[in-house]
């Protein structure tokens, strides 16, 4: 009897120690839900004629929310002000669109959602959904497309509106600046677009990155671009649009100066400077003089002056190439005076094809070469001379570098006089060259440059510029003593052989001159030489 209600037992024991053995886990709740809301109905009905409402209802087969929405939904013609639409921040079963203007007669809407509805629980959207319906009997049918890139950067940035506004007897092209067009679109996070439920006539094509999502054209923050033709449709219709934004240079304006220190005011402006000049109108000293160079960073001139008098405040005319003209007013008053400080953008290997270039805080006035030591890592001396470029209140170091070496330069007390008078305490600056094999060299060859001349330029992954070369005809250029990393080319085709890249302008009809960027990034090496051929299109 034991020996069978053993064997019996023994199943029974075996099992449990499986199942006590086990690993453990928790409890899933199936496959990921990938599946976006469905649209169930809508009231009044998606694509409805003889529209009356002041409001739309979309409903849904889940609880969606709103991802966005500002950038997201668009209606077109565009309503002041814009319909509320919600749920934001919650979710639902349904979309309401609430209508605060008044709607256009015999006119055909559409509410763009782009991506912006999903669903409440995984985020999945529903991919462009479009309502559309028309105050009038029939609802418009015509279309355009096209794309949207940028006339200087390798990538277009996101949510560029694109707009047409509607040729008619009141239209002229500063509409822009003050009125919204008759339809708008988006590129979302794409460079192409599409206008549908367009009714016929003819239309002017606008690009814009507008930051203020007005659908109005502000020049000192947004990008514009526009197509040169005037649109006409149902004609038009198979084109594809391609458009260029651009950022336009803002027309001179000098701006109010401020005194910033004893002897030295800012004077900010917008635009080109193109030979800005700055006089001081009034009494002065007769040993009056002034110093004036730009500003590395800002749209600003630093104005120096010496030696410093009294006054309530001065009166500036500024004047520039362009025959502007303008008097600004200023306080002036004591303050306490600046002092003598230098500076460098050398942070690590001095390239063994450039010079040390160092600036100074105040305007540079002499440098006493006796006073300076300039050595290398076994401490000999190392002959040298010192170019001050007082246009750009910096000084160039020249000499004779080798590769992998120390340096130290070290400038003795009054050594370096300034503008003001100022002289310089001990001052020491180390740097160090590389070695020729830590640089890599791009053998850039360029085919079908027989038009212009054209300006190659090496950038970073940033787009700033490395490096700039000039070439007439198809040749092959150096770019050499470069360090290892990734660099993108772009070739600008100098059509008014200025020596710069020229942007556009809206008013003026005139596009930005046309960039071609090389189709791969290069990747140099160290101790690595690179030949690339560029075939110009």
């Amino acid at each position: 009897m034991c020996k069978k209600l053993n064997m019996l037992l023994r199943p029974l024991l075996l099992l449990i120690l499986v199942i006590g053995c086990a690993k453990k886990g928790s409890i899933t709740g199936g496959p990921k839900d990938e599946t976006p809301p469905v649209f169930v109905r809508a009231l009044p009905p998606n694509f409805s004629t003889n529209f009356n409402k002041d409001e739309i209802r979309i409903y849904f087969d889940e609880y969606v929310k709103l991802d966005n929405p500002q950038n997201q939904i668009i209606v077109s013609p565009p309503m002041d002000p814009k319909p509320t639409v919600t749920p934001l921040g919650g979710a639902s079963k349904y979309i309401k669109i609430k209508f605060l203007d008044t709607l256009l007669e015999n006119t055909t809407y559409s509410i763009n959602f782009g991506e912006s509805v999903t669903d409440n629980n995984e985020g999945n959207p529903y991919p462009f959904f479009r309502y559309v319906f028309s105050t009038g009997d029939f609802l418009d049918s015509l279309s355009i497309k096209g794309t949207v890139a940028d006339a200087m950067q390798k990538e277009a940035d996101s949510y560029i509106t694109v707009a047409l506004y509607e040729i008619d007897e009141n239209y002229s092209d500063s509409l822009v600046y003050q009125t919204v067009p008759r339809y708008i679109t988006n590129t979302l996070d794409s460079i192409s677009f599409d206008l549908y439920n367009l009714k016929e006539g003819k239309f002017k094509l606008i690009a814009l990155k507008d930051v203020a999502n007005n659908y109005t054209y502000e020049p000192k923050q947004d990008k514009i671009g526009f197509y040169e033709e005037i649109i006409t449709l149902p004609e038009d219709t198979a084109k594809v649009f391609n458009i260029n934004v651009f950022k336009e240079v803002l027309d001179f304006k000098a701006l109010r100066p401020k005194q910033v220190s004893k002897n030295e005011f800012v004077f900010p402006f917008e635009g080109n400077a193109d030979s800005m000049k700055i006089r001081l109108l009034g009494t002065a000293p007769d040993n009056f003089e002034t110093r004036v160079f730009p500003d590395k960073e800002t749209d600003t001139l630093h104005y120096w002056f010496k030696p410093f008098f009294e006054a309530d405040s001065l009166i500036f005319e500024v004047t520039n190439s362009k025959n502007y003209r303008d008097t600004l007013i200023t306080r002036f008053k004591d303050q306490y005076k600046d002092s003598l400080k230098l500076s460098t953008k050398v942070s690590s290997a001095l390239p063994l094809n450039e010079n040390f270039i160092f600036s100074a805080s105040t305007p540079l006035d002499s440098i006493n070469e006796k006073l300076i030591t300039f050595t290398d890592k076994d401490t000999l001396d190392v002959p040298f001379s010192v170019q001050i470029d007082r246009a750009k209140n910096e000084a160039e170091l020249i000499f004779e570098k080798t590769e992998n070496n120390t340096y130290s330069m070290q400038f003795l007390p009054e050594a370096i006089k300034d503008f003001v008078g100022n002289i310089n305490d001990t001052i020491k600056f180390n740097f160090r060259t590389g070695k020729l094999a830590d640089y890599g060299t791009i053998f850039l060859t360029l085919q079908n440059v027989d038009t212009y001349p054209v300006l190659v330029q090496l950038t970073n992954e940033k787009e700033e510029v490395i490096s700039e070369k000039i070439s007439k005809n198809q040749e092959t250029l150096v770019f050499d003593y470069l360090n290892p990393a990734k660099y993108y080319i772009r070739v600008i085709l100098d059509s008014n052989a200025n020596g710069k890249w020229d942007t556009g302008n809206f008013l003026k009809g005139i596009q930005p001159e046309v960039i071609r960027y090389y189709p791969d990034v290069v990747d140099v090496r160290a101790n690595w030489e690179l030949k690339q051929t560029f075939i110009l299109e």
